[in-house]
């Protein structure tokens, strides 16, 4: 059981008001950004902020602090909070490990109805408190008791006699989707988080699990543009001209890429303007058939859906896609180019409509592989 001392709060009213007043601007900012807002302040207060902030973005938070001050901001929390974002630094980032909180109402099954209620009383002063855990003499996980079986049980009657046997639990090393498949049926408050032996070593919130999910989905869109997963609406412009121009300079020179193919083939568009009236149409019609294809294979990656083997088998999906859309749009292409070329009095109108058809089927089919394959190779290498 955690000594409720042990749990100290701000360490003066002042200071519990600036935390208050500055807590929304914090949650607002990407981590570095978080970090250079609260430098300036004591260590105190800044354990005292980051025990308010979700534990993901919380534990982020300390992670962009130089070692000797994260050194010292881990000093200055609370006992338990300090062993457990200790104990936190050990996992990846993207796993229930590293966004863990500790367990607080931890009790021994032997002990009595009114003793627990005693220490909980001083407990939920400061922290809050979903369920009681109940754990062996090696700390190991053997049943939970939620607070309304302990409010209609005996004073006198032992926890052990109570708690719900063998309750479900997750692992430290589990990566977020994972986590959220195994607890999708269950939308429980709090998950007990155990070791292969059943040591009990942390919690995680539902509500944290879920939202820190949310925040990687609303990421990924940016990423697709070259907006960096750091960067907010209260990013600094410098900050954020440096993230976004790469980007930029890179799509560039794709473009200039593209242009020079265009004009290996000028002569040819001269003599048939037909065909730089049709360009931009192949140009979108395969553009938009690798977007979808991209952003298919982004949730799949998202969602945990794209496990490892099953690459070959997207790939082939989206290429025979690519080509039965390119089949599609080429048709409907190629009656609208031998529609503009008779009405240009064009001698080659079925001769353009099948280089239009031809050049969206192969254009759609191209761009269906590369929708499939550019995110698996930049997953690749990380």
């Amino acid at each position: 059981m955690t000594d409720p001392s042990e749990l100290t709060a701000a360490p003066d009213p002042n200071m519990r008001a600036e935390i208050k007043a500055l807590l929304p601007e914090v949650v607002e900012r990407a981590p570095r950004e978080a970090v250079r807002m609260l430098s300036p302040y004591p260590d105190e207060f800044i354990a005292a902020m980051l025990t308010l902030l979700n534990s993901r973005k919380a534990q982020r938070v300390l992670d962009c602090f130089p070692l000797e001050r994260r050194r010292n901001v881990m000093a200055a929390a609370a006992a338990p909070i300090r062993q457990q974002w200790t104990r936190n630094e050990a996992y990846p980032k993207d796993t229930v490990g590293h966004m863990m909180e500790p367990a607080l109402a931890v009790f021994r099954p032997e002990i009595t109805v009114q003793e627990a209620v005693a220490e909980l009383r001083q407990l939920v002063t400061r922290a809050f408190i979903t369920y009681a855990f109940i754990v062996d003499a090696e700390q190991r996980l053997v049943g939970v008791v939620a607070m309304r079986e302990m409010l209609l049980a005996r004073a006198d009657q032992p926890l052990g006699d109570i708690m719900v046997c063998e309750p479900f639990r997750i692992a430290p090393q589990m990566e977020l989707v994972e986590a959220m498949r195994a607890t999708m049926v269950r939308h429980y408050p709090v998950y007990p988080v155990c070791e292969a032996d059943g040591k009990l070593i942390g919690v995680l919130r539902g509500q944290m699990l879920f939202e820190a999910r949310s925040v990687e989905l609303s990421l990924q869109p940016g990423t697709m543009v070259g907006i960096e997963k750091e960067e907010r609406l209260t990013t600094p412009w410098p900050r954020s001209f440096r993230f976004r121009h790469w980007w930029l300079q890179a799509n560039l020179l794709l473009a200039f890429i593209a242009a020079a193919v265009v004009s290996f083939f000028q002569d040819t568009i001269d003599r048939v303007l037909a065909l730089a009236v049709f360009l931009p149409v192949v140009i979108s019609q395969s553009s938009n058939t690798g977007v979808q294809t991209l952003a298919v294979a982004l949730r799949g990656m998202t969602l945990g859906e794209l496990r490892r083997g099953r690459e070959g088998s997207l790939v082939f999906k989206e290429t025979f896609l690519g080509f039965l859309n390119g089949l599609a749009t080429g048709l409907t292409a190629a009656v609208a180019m031998y529609l503009f070329a008779l009405m240009q009095k064009s001698p080659d109108a079925a001769r353009l409509a099948l280089v239009v058809f031809v050049a969206m089927v192969g254009s759609c089919l191209i761009s269906g592989i590369c929708g499939a394959i550019v995110p698996l190779v930049l997953r690749k290498f990380g």
